[in-house]
């Protein structure tokens, strides 16, 4: 079945929002769970779902990105899969950026058209959850879809925050309605028990869809509506069939820097909401680095990936990332540290303290809270970063503040004895 399956991974536009993490990276390229990349969480579920044919849709900021796809996703010679990267390009037919997502995927289409496929399966580039596909697509084939949306369930305070929808009996869309503020309560559908038990009545969209091969050219092609989620979905609900296919598991919209961060630490929990153990584990690049040294530290509720170098005190409902060095008699608590794209050799490390500047990573007798490290920082000795007052929201420079949360900047270098 997934045989007839061909992807479209959309990497989204700018990404202000995820700001500054996206200032030098596409959005899908964001570091995620200490040595994962966004992108890997909707290319892993496809790949566990035997779709192996997958575009990468990006514009922005896609050095890295390109860089990670090239280096991660490789494939028998004997074999017609692929992870490949579409960037924006002018052609004799389109001139311009892409306008919207489904401006993105219209003007991609010269590419999938060499292909033989029945489906298009489009997915977003910055979410996190796990999704068996040949589900979605064995639902689209038996309600004999023309196009199929997954769904899933929420209370009525989230729905402001989403394109709901409503079904009928057979599960076919009968309504759709985006960010619906007040008076929604016609738009309640027919849901499960133990969701009805979590009072979950309205199906957002999750901004996953599924085309008959036909249908998604004869909707993009000769017009210039440039959205899935506020024109062609809308639009399409009364000349075809739309069907909701209801998910109930764990998923999230990584678009902001609260939510990004919370995702990240509830990685953390004893039991997570994402389960990174599970057997359709995550695939990523393979690094072949040592394995971590702690020393003296008290770890309670942490991950901490391949090559760290950690001599601190404690740390606390954290995820430290690749490569990581953090010094002697530091406190970490409720923080992301993304890690390193490279270790600093002895003499570098050396250098540095005779000049009594920082080394890449994390000083000696740091207290960090709530805060998003991003990678190859510089942070001295003596630091305290989140430990008073709370922060008023900006950009500091070296560091943003949102809602509380403190984003230390990609190569930003933080003296000795800062206090942020």
């Amino acid at each position: 079945m997934t045989s007839k399956v061909i992807c479209i991974v959309l990497g989204g536009g700018q990404g202000s929002r995820l700001s500054p993490l996206t200032a030098t990276r596409s959005k899908p390229a964001v570091p995620i769970a200490g040595k994962y990349r966004l992108v890997d969480i909707p290319i892993s579920n496809c790949l566990h779902s035997g779709i192996t044919r997958i575009y990468v849709l990006t514009q922005f900021n896609s050095a890295s990105l390109n860089k990670h796809i090239k280096n991660t996703y490789h494939f028998s010679s004997f074999s017609d899969a692929f992870v490949d990267i579409l960037a924006a390009e002018q052609t004799p037919t389109s001139g311009s950026w892409f306008q919207g997502t489904a401006d993105a995927v219209r003007q991609s289409l010269h590419h999938l058209a060499v292909h033989e496929f029945d489906y298009v399966l489009i997915l977003s580039g910055d979410q996190l959850y796990q999704m068996d596909f040949d589900d979605m697509i064995t639902n689209h084939i038996t309600a004999k879809a023309d196009i199929s949306i997954a769904t899933i369930p929420v209370h009525a305070n989230d729905v402001p925050g989403f394109g709901i929808l409503q079904t009928d009996a057979n599960s076919h869309i009968t309504k759709f309605v985006e960010k619906p503020k007040k008076d929604f309560e016609y738009l309640k559908s027919e849901v499960s028990e133990e969701m009805v038990k979590q009072e979950r009545f309205y199906l957002a969209s999750m901004g996953i869809y599924m085309f008959n091969r036909k249908v998604l050219f004869d909707l993009l092609e000769g017009n210039d509506r440039t959205d899935f989620g506020k024109e062609i979905i809308p639009q399409s609900i009364t000349s075809h069939v739309v069907s909701s296919y209801q998910y109930e598991g764990y998923w999230t919209d990584i678009g902001t820097i609260p939510s990004f961060f919370e995702a990240n630490l509830g990685l953390t929990d004893e039991i997570p909401q994402f389960n990174l153990f599970d057997k359709n584990y995550i695939f990523t690049r393979a690094r072949m680095l040592p394995p971590s040294k702690v020393s003296g530290t008290h770890l309670e509720k942490t991950i901490i990936a391949d090559g760290c170098i950690i001599n601190a005190s404690r740390i606390f409902r954290s995820v430290i990332g690749i490569r990581t060095r953090i010094g002697f008699d530091t406190i970490i608590e409720s923080c992301y540290v993304m890690g390193s794209d490279n270790y600093q050799t002895l003499e570098q490390i050396e250098e540095s303290r005779l000049s009594d500047s920082p080394i890449m990573g994390i000083g000696d007798r740091c207290e960090i809270k709530n805060a998003i490290i991003d990678k190859n920082t510089y942070i001295g000795n003596d630091v305290k970063i989140n430990c008073g007052e709370l922060l008023e929201d900006g950009d500091y420079g070296t560091h943003t503040v949102q809602d509380g949360i403190v984003v230390i900047k990609k190569r930003a270098i933080i003296p000795n004895g800062t206090i942020i």
